[in-house]
């Protein structure tokens, strides 16, 4: 399967929902897992770009792209998704697994909880062991107003391979829980014994100097040293740019990725304007 070149789509059962899965590439295999609100066809670049030595899988989480809905969302239940999926691919070798933001979060859940199930993780802007949560009692209807405007905009995507099914009151509910996940996610780092290596946004809540941007990154900033001071062989690369890294930086970050292998992956700052 190392030389398949032709692309592969094919559907995963499971938990009540469908799960749809592409395939492609030829060289080591790879596993991109999307975040919240994002969808394999949004990760289309940074796919496309990895195939040309990665046999990439990517798929879309539940609510999300061309999965169905479901009747829960919670992060257990995405863990499943991504879990299902990895225990459905014949696979010659451990693949590298990739997961942007949320994505992250749940890469690093599932070799926690698989050991030796993948060769090494490539957390993109996630899994972060911020000091504080972001999502404060004084915060909350700010972004329950940002992310009803979110889903408002999101309804003319419905019916395509980048709708997102989610309500905002969901919405808001995972990143209360993401929060919350991230406050014991050392713990889980601890556990794994693969290379790791992020890949972080400069200013993931912008670069404006006002408002709640400077704080949200700092605590960003904060989180990943706290990280690297525990675990110093994590190697991070940070990206000039916001959370929308993966989207707008996709060729740097799969060139990043595809520099990068094995125990002796390179920590460094690739700066771009």
């Amino acid at each position: 399967m190392v030389g398949m070149t032709a692309m592969q789509h094919f559907k995963i059962f499971h938990d009540g929902v469908t799960i749809p899965v592409s395939r492609g590439g030829r060289g080591r295999p790879l596993v991109l897992c999307p975040g919240l609100n994002s969808t394999q066809s949004d990760l289309h670049e940074l796919a496309g770009s990895l195939r040309r030595d990665h046999d990439v899988v990517t798929f879309d989480l539940r609510g999300h792209g061309l999965a169905s809905a479901a009747d829960r969302y919670s992060f257990e239940a995405f863990l499943s998704d991504l879990t299902a999926v990895m225990g459905r691919l014949d696979l010659d070798t451990a693949p590298v697994l990739v997961g942007y933001s949320l994505g992250a979060d749940l890469a690093v859940h599932y070799a926690c909880e698989h050991p030796g199930a993948v060769a090494r993780l490539v957390l993109i802007d996630g899994a972060n062991p911020v000091p504080e949560p972001f999502i404060t009692e004084a915060l909350l209807p700010e972004f329950r107003a940002m992310w009803e405007e979110m889903a408002t905009q999101q309804e003319a995507a419905r019916g395509t391979a980048r709708q997102v099914l989610l309500t905002a009151q969901e919405i808001l509910d995972l990143n209360l829980e993401i929060d919350a996940v991230r406050s014991g996610i050392l713990d889980r780092y601890r556990k794994i014994d693969r290379p790791i290596s992020m890949i972080m946004s400069t200013s993931m809540a912008g670069d404006s100097g006002e408002g709640h941007a400077p704080r949200f990154n700092r605590n960003w900033r904060a989180g990943v040293e706290r990280l690297v001071r525990e675990q110093p062989h994590i190697a991070t690369t940070w990206l000039d740019a916001d959370h929308t890294l993966v989207f707008t930086h996709a060729p740097q970050i799969g060139e990043i990725i595809r520099n990068t292998s094995g125990p002796a992956e390179r920590a460094g700052s690739w700066n771009t304007p």
